[in-house]
Formats: structure tokens, C-alpha cells, sequence
């Protein structure tokens, strides 16, 4: 299979890598032209626009930022794919998003598969990323070989709109555990405890999360180096307060951390890494979270 890969932002440029290196043959598309010369070098061809690269592959991985800008590159796509071609948007979106622009990509003739994705960029780097999918079986197995090879577990989680869910309740937990870890170090820090030493006892008990064992090393280095902002986490809160508003099921901590966030955007922009969050409380308490021998970004 031909596929096309647009957005090769810090996610949708590794798993667009992936995909060259597992042998497929890849054509790319960015607005910003650096982004895609880069993958030209691994093997990729470069397509001039959105509609030219939709005219010439069979299939279109998209990776964008937002539901806006994914309906936008979709209006792009739709008059230039051949019928039959399947868009597979790795990009979260909430499931009214999902099901309203898979009914668009449907009546032109375009099969839809979401396929967010999730565990952070150097996950994504080494092909090893959660890839959660949603639409028909048979579906995602004719595109099983791609999926494993920009992921390392694939979980295929029902009908278009599930998978949709499932990554945006994995998403709200990440930032509640960033929040919580924050707290857990700066407790440490102030109560005269080695922060490198207290982060190896948290990791070794039962009060770790994927989030202490990531994201933790950044703020302990003070880089913050997730590659992912506050502009992307309140975008994701939100998928999650609607969740919950539409299912009744009352959301206490999403919301505190929801509005942590924001007051975070507000201190740093809305461009700053996510995990900066940890920032508002060194900062209120003029206490950094600082150790040595931690990395400024994840392998």
C-alpha cells in the first residue's frame, strides 16, 4: 500500500517514520517545508499540497492538532482521494468530531479509521506507541501492518467514536498524575528527603504511574521536554468534562486539574510544555524541583 502521511509535527513526524522504515512507501505533506525535506532524506516523496499528495497515494494518515484543522485538510483531501482510499486520523478528536467528519469522508466515497495514539513522542520515536483504534474489524486488519509498525500494542476498541473515548480517559489520567506527581515531589523536596533518591522509592512503589516514571525525569531535570502543551491538555480536559457532562458521571478531579491548567496557560502561554504545570507550584512556593543525573528529554 501507497500511503500519504500529513502533519509531521513532534508525533505525526515519528509515526510517519515509522512507516518508512518498516518499507512502506510514504509520501508526506507539512505546511512547514523544513518538516517534510526531513523525511525526503529517509525515503519519503514530498507532495507540493494536501490534494496532490491525496492524489497519489491509496491511503492517508493525518496527525493535526486540532478538530478544526482536521476538518480543514479533510475538505483538502476529499475531492482529490480515489474512492475506496481510507483515512486514518491519528490525531484526538472528540467522538462527535470523529463521527461527524467520518459521515463527511463516507459520503464521498472514504473508509475512516480513527487511530489516536498514546504513551509520548519517544514512544513514538522507537515505533513503540499505544495505538488505539476504532471503525471495522475488517478495516483495521487490512491496515494491521501499518498500525504495528508505528505502534507497539494495538488495541482495536469497537465501532468509529471508541477509540475516540478510551484516548481522551487516558489522556485526563495523565494530567491528573502530573498534577499529583508534582505535589508528591515538591512534599519530598520540602521535607528535606534527596529528590533523586525519593524518585527512585516512588518508582519502586505502589504510589508510581507511567507519568512519575516519564514525565517525572523532566521536571527533576527542569527541561520539561515533553513535546506536548498546554494549549493540547486544555484541548483534551475538554473532550473529558464533555464526557462526563454527556455520560453523568461527575468529573471532581478532572475539573480541579482543568482548572489547574489554566491558570498554567496563564502564567507560561499556551505554547509551554504541559508539564510545566509543576511549574505553578515551585514557583508560588520559590522551591525548584531540581536533581541531577535526569535526562532534558526522553529516549
Amino acid at each position: 500500500m501507497h500511503y500519504g502521511y500529513i502533519g509531521l509535527g513532534n508525533l505525526g513526524g515519528h509515526l510517519a517514520e515509522s512507516l518508512i522504515r518498516a518499507g512502506f512507501q510514504v509520501t508526506v505533506y507539512d505546511r512547514d517545508a523544513k518538516l517534510a525535506e526531513r523525511h525526503r532524506a529517509l525515503g519519503a516523496t514530498v507532495a507540493g499540497s494536501v490534494a496532490d499528495l491525496a492524489a497519489g497515494v491509496d491511503h492517508v494518515f493525518t496527525c493535526l492538532p486540532s478538530p478544526a484543522v482536521s476538518e480543514a485538510v479533510l475538505a483538502e483531501m476529499l475531492p482529490a482521494l480515489r474512492a475506496g482510499a481510507t483515512w486514518i486520523e491519528n490525531s484526538t478528536l472528540g467522538r462527535d468530531d470523529m463521527l461527524r467528519l467520518a459521515a463527511l469522508a463516507s459520503a464521498s466515497g472514504i473508509d475512516v479509521l480513527e487511530a489516536p495514539v498514546t504513551g509520548g513522542v519517544h514512544l513514538a520515536a522507537r515505533g513503540e506507541i499505544t495505538v488505539l483504534a476504532g471503525g471495522p474489524e475488517t478495516l483495521f486488519e487490512a491496515h494491521r501492518p501499518a498500525l504495528e509498525a508505528i505502534g507497539g500494542k494495538i488495541f482495536h476498541m469497537g465501532p468509529l467514536g471508541s477509540a475516540a473515548v478510551i484516548k481522551v480517559i487516558t489522556n485526563m489520567l495523565a494530567f491528573i498524575h502530573l498534577v499529583a506527581d508534582g505535589e508528591a515531589l515538591m512534599l519530598a523536596k520540602r521535607g528535606g528527603l534527596d529528590l533523586g533518591k525519593a524518585w527512585q522509592a516512588i518508582t519502586a512503589s505502589s504510589g508510581t504511574s507511567f507519568v512519575h516514571e516519564t514525565e517525572g525525569q523532566l521536571i527533576l531535570n527542569g527541561s520539561y521536554d515533553i513535546a506536548f502543551t498546554m494549549d493540547l491538555a486544555l484541548k483534551d480536559l475538554g473532550f473529558a468534562m464533555g464526557f462526563g457532562r454527556e455520560f453523568g458521571v461527575p468529573l471532581d478531579l478532572a475539573g480541579v486539574v482543568q482548572q489547574t491548567f489554566v491558570k498554567g496557560k496563564a502564567a507560561y502561554g499556551g505554547a509551554a510544555q504541559s508539564t510545566q504545570i509543576v511549574k505553578l507550584l515551585e514557583d508560588v512556593l520559590n522551591t525548584d524541583l531540581r536533581a541531577p543525573g535526569f535526562p532534558a528529554r526522553l529516549e
